[in-house]
């Protein structure tokens, strides 16, 4: 079988989410190649190019969706810029990659998604967390009863972004109308994974905050104003009954991640420590009662920050190749956008909101 081509949008051979996780994990994976990328000049791309090993390099993104030589797109720039080149994509037939958050707001995510589905194309949105294997464990023996019947969720998951200082490029996470901020990126990975493991929130209430009102790019006296949150509280109940609280930390990279859920038969926990945040990190699973081992990556010799990103780009060539559907596509970013709308109203109006449970 030929192997699947990928188009890299926003590859850098210094920087960047694409060099950092995306390049090495698709090394691992003999189904896939990278084929192409694009930058914002054609040098940047000429350079990523001899480094990510594509035979093709642009400086427009759209040329790059439109190649005739690429099955699948991954987006890995900006969120405000997503929108554009994902569409641009699903016209041209191409199979999508989307990092999350998947648009600013619940409408572009919602076109996206409604595009997606309409085209018939494979999409899978980036929420490599989720998808780890440590956390499809930890989902699997819940449904094989392990630890009973789940009744409270504690979790605690910090990041080092939104601290009081961060590199001139995460200037533009501090501005909510960008739609990558601590909520969405932080706690959408995490309440992505809290779903993953105990199902639908059928009601939340929050408390987002802004505790430091401004951040200092690094190696300079220049402020940038914060208009996004730098700490999320979020409790909630499940349509399980289970009922959970979420904390989400920025700026702090000296607590572990804590996922500790407690069964009436005994407890399960997912524990992790990288400063990007949990979807980065090599999770491992723990259970009060005896339990089947955790099983191995089905790519094996990855580490982070490309171990939970190879094993989604895994999923998704097997979907591609075989016609099935199981990684978190584009209507899975949609519940996710809606589920963070109705934190964001809880927390403006000090309510709990009831949801639609799917």
């Amino acid at each position: 079988m030929a192997r699947l081509r990928i188009g890299i949008v926003g590859a850098n051979a210094e920087r960047g989410w694409a060099r950092d996780a995306h390049l090495r994990a698709i090394r691992a994976i003999p189904d896939l190649e990278i084929a192409a990328v694009s930058a914002r000049t054609q040098t940047i791309a000429d350079q990523a190019a001899t480094l990510f090993g594509a035979a093709s390099a642009y400086d427009d993104s759209h040329a790059l969706a439109h190649d005739p030589q690429i099955d699948i797109v991954a987006v890995t720039v900006k969120v405000p810029e997503h929108r554009a080149i994902v569409m641009a994509a699903i016209a041209a037939g191409k199979h999508v990659y989307c990092e999350w958050p998947l648009g600013r707001d619940l409408a572009e995510t919602q076109e996206m998604a409604d595009a997606a589905r309409a085209a018939g194309v494979h999409v899978a949105i980036g929420l490599q967390g989720a998808n780890a294997w440590a956390v499809r464990h930890a989902a699997a023996l819940l449904g094989e009863g392990v630890i009973g019947r789940p009744l409270s969720l504690r979790v605690v998951s910090p990041t080092a972004g939104w601290g009081a200082a961060s590199p001139a490029n995460y200037a533009y996470l501090q501005d909510k109308a960008n739609g990558a901020t601590l909520s969405t990126i932080a706690g959408g990975h995490t309440l992505a994974a809290i779903e993953a493991v105990i199902g639908s929130y059928a009601e939340v209430g929050a408390r987002a905050s802004i505790l430091t009102d401004t951040m200092t790019i690094m190696g300079t006296q220049e402020s940038v104003a914060r208009t996004c949150a730098d700490h999320l509280l979020v409790f909630g109940q499940h349509a399980s009954g289970c009922v959970s609280s979420m904390e989400i930390i920025g700026g702090v990279t000296d607590v572990p991640f804590q996922f500790d859920l407690r069964g009436d038969k005994g407890s399960v926990k997912i524990t992790g420590d990288h400063p990007g945040g949990y979807q980065v990190a090599e999770l491992t699973v723990t259970t009060s009662p005896p339990a089947a081992p955790q099983p191995a990556p089905v790519v094996a010799g990855v580490r982070t920050p490309s171990t939970n990103v190879a094993e989604l780009w895994a999923r998704f060539a097997n979907d591609i190749s075989t016609g099935t559907r199981t990684v978190p596509d584009f209507d899975r970013a949609v519940r996710l956008t809606r589920l963070l709308d109705a934190i964001d109203v809880s927390s403006d109006q000090g309510r709990v909101i009831s949801l639609e449970i799917v």
